[in-house]
């Protein structure tokens, strides 16, 4: 083995060593002892894999590739801790969720206690988990070294959700709280967030200062004895029996409310159904029929091993229930239920909502809940003035309700720690939400979204169309009718490993240098957060306008401003490796007879959009090169053009998505040599810088185009060949567009 790769499996093995827990000893265990074997056989003569006899050496023989490629993936490096903590696959060593890396990060947390923030340890610190793999154990873990290192803790007594510990910082009056949790991601993942005193998430720059102590940390040299043994805790089951209380106290049944709505409810795996129960019980509401394969937590995830209500497939067994049942309505938590999704019936079956219709629903039932409150105005006679909050990736409607209910709407950043701090100083935020099915109903009660408190105002909004005679469904189509039409759509490019991560990077970087100049034959105008902005220019019934005296902190987003009626926005997720692309249509409707037509033709433009914008990230194929003369083919990278190899080119011009005119650029009255693209077949297009040089008698059979901001065109050619120079019967064609041809 070479230098390095004896340290890495030194490292391996001194983690091994150090290790509290079988299962990431085992683990390790089997990586060693295949790189040993390995080594074993080249120096002994062993048999090969392919049963060829070894031959003996000067030394050893290279460890299996894979074997060493599984030890630096979980060696090379350390979980980094930021606003949302850390979150990782368990496994063994630094790179994967652990009790070693807990470890670490409870004893980082105490150094940062006694360093800067001396007061946490005797208001103390909260410390939560769900019911995924190893959560209690890593919870406990967590809370030994903290009591050991003289904080006080205070521990809920069993798995529960987020928003429980979330109100349990607040109700306690802590400094901090400790949630162990991965939310809705990949059953294989678990992770810890961290909660200040105010109930909300952690916020720069603590963060960074706080991962400063963590990273000084050695693991393999925590506290001794930190892994097991009895230690100091205050049980918090009374903030689990108050938080019950307070969000069954404002959505009580009321008498005589009507009929009564037959509610699915699935708590995918996780710990939402024994509080969405109690709270709903307490609050005079009939429980809900569960899905009961997925009532009970457990940590194999067997039905959904990847636990998002926004992914497909997830709420299959939440429909069926509801079609065997004929329910009304069907609400499903993610497995720590801080988020919460509805699915409505309708004339095509089931469906899910949006996380901007249900967050458009949420915050129109808060805003009316407001005003008949106040009837002289929003802000009443004492108080502050009341704020609702949304995120710069979210729909807009939520700003035209509450422009028309004359309440001050904040957009943020994307995240609960930007969203429950929109009311600032002078404003008390009554609601706040993300497209990403978080929603906080009762931010005077949780300070971060909370699926629980969320499902019971969906109750109580269902319940009153109901009354009526009407369902979810025709509140939207008011909405859609008084306010605009806005369809929103998301998309996910995620990444196979660093490197892929890095061409997704390297992708919103040459975009940003160079983004569309048009998108679905609209103007492109771009807004980029990275710059910093004094607000962000948001949609507004189909005008830009700004929310001044708002900043917001610079970040890696892009929002290109399509028309005047459409936007896409692109961002790195914050918890997985992903690129997500999300756009948001506009229309106006001036009755419900619209409405159908209205909404199809803003699915296909969103969706288009956002076909566009993906095709822009798709990393490049290498360059090709098209030999011998005299067919020519222009194809350009790295900002520099290969030369044509015949003279007089012809020059496709920008003509937007799907759309393409060749014309002569000797003479723009010419009639159009007959090159052309015939595709098969091609996503959308954005040729607003596309340059394609040809022969004019060659004809480009089955390509497809990737275009590149950085890039003129990329070609990947399956045949080229001659052909006459003579008019066409008909259009060339890519995809299902026809190429126009231009006088």
């Amino acid at each position: 083995m070479t230098g390095p790769e004896s340290d890495l499996v030194a490292r391996a093995a001194a983690w091994r060593d150090a290790d509290p827990d079988p299962e990431t000893q085992a683990e390790l265990n089997q990586l060693l002892g295949a790189v040993g074997a390995a080594a074993a056989g080249g120096a002994g003569g062993a048999a090969s894999a392919d049963g060829e006899p070894g031959v003996a050496g000067d030394g050893a023989a290279e460890p299996n590739p894979g074997t060493l490629a599984g030890l630096a993936e979980r060696f090379e490096g350390s979980l980094a801790f930021g606003t949302a903590g850390i979150r990782a696959a368990m496994g063994a060593g630094p790179m994967r969720m652990n009790r070693l890396v807990a470890g670490r990060v409870a004893s980082g947390l105490a150094r940062y206690f006694a360093a800067a923030d001396p007061r946490a340890a005797g208001a103390g610190v909260v410390v939560g988990y769900d019911g995924r793999a190893n959560s209690e154990v890593f919870a406990t873990d967590a809370a030994r070294i903290l009591s050991r290192a003289g904080v006080r803790v205070s521990m809920l007594p069993r798995p529960l959700p987020t928003p429980v510990l979330a109100f349990a910082v607040r109700h306690l009056r802590a400094a901090y709280g400790l949630m162990v949790t991965a939310s809705h991601n990949p059953r294989e993942d678990n992770g810890i967030k961290v909660y200040v005193s105010d109930g909300g998430q952690l916020l720069p720059p603590a963060d960074a200062e706080i991962a400063s102590f963590i990273d000084a940390v050695d693991p393999l040299r925590l506290p001794a004895g930190w892994a097991e043994g009895p230690f100091e805790f205050t049980p918090a089951d009374d903030a689990v029996s108050a938080y019950i209380s307070a969000v069954a106290a404002g959505g009580r049944r009321p008498p005589g409310a009507g009929p009564e709505l037959k509610v699915v409810h699935t708590a995918l795996h996780g710990v939402g159904d024994a509080t969405l129960r109690a709270v709903l019980a307490a609050a005079g509401w009939p429980a809900p029929v569960p899905v009961a394969a997925q009532q009970q937590p457990d940590p194999a995830f067997p039905t959904v091993p990847y636990p998002n209500p926004e992914a497909s497939g997830v709420l299959d067994l939440a429909r069926e229930t509801a079609e065997r049942e004929g329910a009304d309505l069907v609400l499903a938590n993610d497995p720590d239920a801080d988020r919460l999704a509805v699915m409505v019936p309708g004339a095509a079956g089931w469906r899910m909502l949006t996380g901007d219709e249900l967050g458009a629903l949420l915050g129109d039932a808060v805003l009316r809940r407001l005003a008949r409150s106040s009837p002289g105005g929003p802000s009443g006679p004492d108080g502050p003035p009341p704020v609702v909050a949304t995120t710069v990736v979210s729909g807009s409607l939520l700003r035209r309700l509450a422009r028309a209910a004359g309440v001050r709407c904040v957009t943020t950043l994307t995240g609960f720690k930007w969203i429950a701090r929109a009311g600032g100083a002078d404003g008390a935020l009554v609601y706040g939400y993300e497209q990403a099915l978080g929603y906080a109903v009762r931010p005077d009660l949780v300070a971060d979204k909370d699926g629980i408190s969320a499902a019971l105002l969906v109750l109580q909004v269902a319940a009153q169309e109901a009354a009526a005679g009407r369902a979810l469904s025709d509140r939207l189509d008011d909405l859609a009718v008084a306010h605009g039409l806005h369809i929103t759509g998301q998309r996910g490019l995620r990444a196979d490993g660093p490197a892929g991560l890095a061409q997704l990077s390297d992708a919103v970087e040459r975009i940003r240098k160079e983004p569309p100049r048009a998108l679905a034959g609209h103007p492109v105008t771009v807004t980029d957060l990275l710059d910093g902005a004094e607000g962000v220019v948001d949609l507004a019934g189909g005008r830009a306008e700004r929310c001044p005296g708002q900043p917001i902190p610079p970040a890696n987003v892009l929002i290109w401003h399509v028309g005047d009626d459409a936007r896409v926005m692109i961002r790195s997720s914050g918890t997985e490796p992903e690129l997500k692309i999300y756009a948001e249509v506009v229309r106006a409707v001036q009755s419900r007879d619209e409405l159908a037509a209205a909404r199809s033709a803003a699915n296909r433009h969103a969706e288009e959009l956002m076909t566009a914008a993906a095709t822009a990230l798709r990393p490049l194929p290498p360059v090709l090169v098209v030999q011998p003369p005299p067919v020519a083919v222009l194809i350009a990278a790295e900002r520099r053009p290969v030369e044509p190899l015949v003279r007089a080119p012809e020059r496709i011009e920008p003509a937007g998505i799907g759309r393409i005119g060749v014309e002569h650029p000797a003479a723009l009255t010419h009639e159009p040599a007959h090159a052309g693209l015939l595709a098969d077949p091609v996503l959308p297009v954005d040729v607003s810088r596309l340059k394609l040089v040809l022969a004019p008698v060659v004809v480009l059979d089955r390509c497809r185009l990737w275009i590149d901001r950085d890039v003129e065109v990329v070609v990947e050619v399956a045949t080229l060949r001659r052909r006459p120079r003579e008019r066409p019967a008909h259009p060339l064609a890519i995809g299902q567009q026809p190429i126009e041809r231009r006088p």
